[in-house]
């Protein structure tokens, strides 16, 4: 554990404790131990991010998009040989296995080096004019300087995208990392540092969110808000960007359904929804949760799910052999533990897990519920957690009701050989995503977004650039 650094923040080119000297204590969630501390920023270091921020955001600008384009080039090359180094951080903050960490951190490095090609394509156009001698021009132009919040279950993953489309595009940016997983973030920003970003065009904070948020969001200096994390805060802080008219992306809250129809292929939909279900300890955003399965193939699936669940390792994830680690935090056994008790309570079958795992950690087991009733807390809360939950249905229309039923809408799967349900459920299922017969989300080239209250605006492929540009119409007369 020596080798967890305490981690700083980075504000005008320079890492330094926070002005007051306060700080975090960042615990080994397979442990329980104190591994390290994170600086907590205050009022005055947050005034120090926006003075720099406002001033990298014009250094930043002034550099060409094919030298930005190059730059973020060489951050991405640092990422990859630092990358067994930052995994091993990021498995001690957060607890998943280190090939997960080191696969996340090698993922950054291609999302940094997608956006490095979208700066040197943030094209403008012509348009033709209705009278002689007139030149009409639409130009893209960057937003300003940036406010990003970032979550703890993807430290690198979710930050990365932000960073990078705020660079891109020509903003600045102040990001205010995770608390629980600081070090793992601090890497990123120290990739982008030594590859010879100005000083001012990225800081980094930590320290209580919603005292950030709340300075940060309605400060003149911040033009654009994106955020990452529980539906709750983003319409908190939606709301509050809205007050002071901030352009705004929000990446939320999902609860995936997975429909698995009686004529797919179910030793695939079996293997590959069960390992997308308990990936990073089911602590992901577009995690597959209500499985749905028609009548004729529900013992079949639910059989070869549940024993593939009863293969996973689950352990300390840099433990040789672990293929699940613990939960990020004691909040999320603990709503495990309730979500469990509340759906057996009201009926639903227990086919295997649905418990606490030892004394030490935030280890819990991969659970499984059947037949788990609608009014079932399961069924209504993301579970964000190890959970997955198999119900039945008879017809496509059943499913997706169900599928639509709750106000989220990120991620949706679909299992299926019949061409004619594959263009039903993708027209009718409401989500901002969905992938069928494979796992195909969250690729730097593909859009990455939900509807309804899962947030809007789009954290990946070429749409994602356009949050942090202005369009800008200029005419003029030849004469």
């Amino acid at each position: 554990m020596s080798t967890y650094p305490e981690v700083l923040l980075f504000i005008g080119g320079k890492w330094r404790p926070a002005l007051q000297g306060r700080s975090i204590p960042v615990l080994n969630p397979a442990t329980g131990d104190l591994v390290g501390t994170v600086a907590h920023a205050a009022r005055a270091d947050l005034d120090e991010a926006l003075e720099n921020a406002a001033a990298g955001f014009y250094a930043w600008k002034a550099v060409s998009a094919f030298e930005r384009s190059k730059l973020m080039r060489r951050a991405a090359d640092l990422l990859r040989q630092r990358a067994d180094h930052i995994a091993k951080l990021m498995t001690i903050e957060q607890g998943k296995p280190l090939a997960e960490s080191r696969a996340e951190t090698l993922a950054g490095a291609d999302i940094i080096d997608w956006f490095a090609e979208e700066s040197r394509r943030a094209y403008g156009r012509i348009i033709p004019a209705r009278q002689q001698n007139i030149i009409q021009l639409m130009v893209k132009e960057p937003v300003g300087a940036v406010a990003a919040f970032t979550p703890w279950n993807f430290p690198i993953n979710q930050s990365v995208r932000k960073v990078s489309a705020a660079l891109a595009a020509g903003c600045s940016i102040i990001l205010k990392g995770p608390e629980e997983t600081p070090a793992s973030c601090a890497e990123l920003i120290r990739a982008f540092a030594d590859a010879g970003l100005p000083a001012g065009a990225a800081n980094l904070v930590f320290g209580t969110p919603a005292e950030i948020s709340e300075y940060l969001i309605p400060h003149p200096v911040i033009k654009k808000i994106t955020f990452t994390g529980s539906t709750v805060v983003g319409k908190r802080l939606a709301s509050l960007a809205g007050l002071h008219m901030k352009r705004v992306t929000m990446e939320l809250g999902g609860h995936a359904p997975a429909l698995v129809f009686d004529d797919a292929d179910i030793d695939l939909a079996s293997k590959v929804l069960s390992a997308n279900k308990y990936r990073n300890a089911g602590q992901v955003c577009v995690s597959p949760t209500r499985f749905l399965v028609q009548d004729s193939v529900f013992e079949e699936f639910t059989s070869k799910f549940v024993a593939a669940a009863n293969t996973i390792k689950v352990g300390d994830g840099l433990a040789e052999g672990t293929t699940m680690g613990p939960l990020a935090n004691s909040r999320r056994v603990e709503a495990m533990e309730r979500l469990t008790a509340d759906a057996v309570a009201k009926g639903a079958e227990l086919r295997t897990g649905g418990r606490r795992i030892g004394n030490s950690g935030n280890f819990f087991t991969p659970t499984v519920l059947c037949n788990v009733p609608v009014d079932a807390k399961a069924m209504n809360e993301e579970p964000f957690g190890p959970m997955a939950i198999i119900n039945r249905f008879k017809t496509l229309n059943d499913a997706v009701q169900e599928a639509n039923r709750l106000p989220f809408g990120l991620a949706s799967y679909a299992y299926t050989r019949s061409a004619k349900t594959v263009a039903s459920v993708s027209a009718l299922v409401e989500a901002g995503m969905m992938s069928i017969n494979h796992h195909g989300l969250a690729l730097p080239e593909t859009p990455f977004g939900g509807v309804k209250d899962s947030g809007y605006g789009s954290e990946g492929g070429s749409e994602a650039i356009e949050a942090y540009l202005n369009t800008k119409f200029v005419t003029q007369s030849a004469a």
